[in-house]
């Protein structure tokens, strides 16, 4: 059996992961709300009024709010159709 790779993958995250390399950050499996505030350049109160609109979908976990990568990708692609 072989498996195949390929060298050229298309990005499981295209949007975000786009984001992240024009400001140079790794792709991570969750963000904190600073973080989210960080990639996006805004306050952490406008993250907060994203979660409470929601527009971000953020994950209750043990110690404090977490955003999931598929969810900052969904945002991402409701942005560009004009919101939810």
């Amino acid at each position: 059996m072989s498996a195949s790779t390929s060298s050229s993958q298309t990005p499981k995250y295209p949007l975000l992961e786009a984001i992240l390399a024009i400001k140079n950050l790794p792709l991570q499996p969750m963000y904190t709300t600073r973080t989210i505030a960080e990639i996006f350049s805004v306050s952490a109160r406008s993250v907060q009024n994203w979660m409470a609109s929601d527009r971000l979908i953020a994950r209750n976990l043990p110690g404090r709010w977490k955003f999931l990568t598929q969810d900052v990708e969904d945002f991402l692609r409701a942005s560009l159709n004009g919101g939810r």
